[in-house]
């Protein structure tokens, strides 16, 4: 079937980060953006970009769309997106005239970040806050530290301004009070070698989930039983084996659904599934809504009724 119009999301360009909608000026903040914004805003769309974004929600209530990820938010509701993951915060309980200041955001790269670890290993602490942050992360219990934090970033420039950044980045990568929000995450605590072996099968498994896989196969490929393998699996990634491959498939499934109009019987087909009956069961344990009523609510990722 044909598209009726894009569904893909929207990048989001430098160009369009104008003051007018809430951005510092260009030039004004260094590696860490600040941005206020109300609703309805231009900002607020189906979008993503390269840097990681906070995002807090201090005021309305509505519907939140992180990757394949669709839930509720209100005041506090405080999320980290990771480079070009897709995401949009819909307020359904506005007032006619809208709301002047309902997002609080900071933005930063992560290029120099990580490329800083090399010779500053202290910041190697907040790696594994930005691997998740790949599939988004929601925090509990930090929405009012987090507004404070903000506003002293905001008032502040230069090495002041980065210290204090530094300082809450930490504050979040210990924080244990968290949940992903989109597909599957890597739980691994193990040291590096250990990281960089689950890491090399899970993204063989990404890449291949769409075709019949076996946990004998893909054992063998790494020198293990199947025994073996199902063990480390379980405890790197938290999941059994079927069950990761299942949520791999479920998440492709959701990207169809969102940005294709294919029948869902083709997109049970197309991500590996060879029973509808057992794609729909599925999709419910994961989703918790059928593949008709995710598609049906995905639509209001755009800010039109679903």
């Amino acid at each position: 079937m044909n598209l009726h119009r894009p569904r893909a999301p929207e990048l989001e360009h430098e160009l369009a980060r104008n003051p007018q909608l809430g951005y510092e000026p260009q030039g004004s903040f260094g590696s860490v953006r600040c941005l206020e914004h109300g609703f309805p805003n231009q900002l607020v769309r189906w979008h993503y970009h390269e840097e990681y974004e906070l995002h807090l929600i201090v005021a309305t209530r509505g519907k939140v769309f992180v990757g394949d990820y669709i839930g509720h938010f209100e005041p506090g509701h405080l999320v980290l997106t990771g480079p070009r993951l897709p995401h949009n915060w819909i307020s359904t309980d506005t007032p006619a005239e809208g709301v002047p200041l309902r997002d609080v955001v900071l933005q930063f790269p992560d290029a120099p970040i990580r490329d800083a670890t090399d010779t500053l290993p202290e910041l190697r602490d907040v790696l594994p806050m930005f691997e998740r942050a790949r599939y988004g992360v929601e925090f509990f219990g930090m929405s009012q530290q987090v507004r404070e934090r903000f506003q002293r970033i905001k008032e502040s420039h230069g090495v002041k301004r980065l210290g204090r950044f530094l300082e809450l980045l930490g504050e979040l990568a210990s924080c244990t009070d968290y949940r992903l929000l989109s597909t599957v995450q890597l739980q691994s605590t193990e040291d590096d070698s250990t990281l960089a072996r689950i890491s090399s099968i899970v993204d063989y498994i990404t890449e291949h989930c769409t075709e019949p896989l076996s946990l004998p196969e893909v054992s063998a490929r790494v020198g293990m039983t199947p025994s073996q393998f199902s063990r480390f699996f379980s405890r790197a990634t938290g999941n059994t084996f079927t069950d990761f491959v299942n949520r791999l498939r479920i998440n492709k499934a959701c990207q169809l659904l969102m940005e294709t109009d294919r029948y869902i019987t083709n997109v049970c087909y197309d991500v590996g599934f060879n029973n509808v009956a057992n794609f729909n069961r599925r999709f419910l344990q994961i989703k918790g809504v059928t593949p008709k009523e995710f598609r049906r609510q995905a639509e209001a990722r755009f800010g039109q009724p679903a």
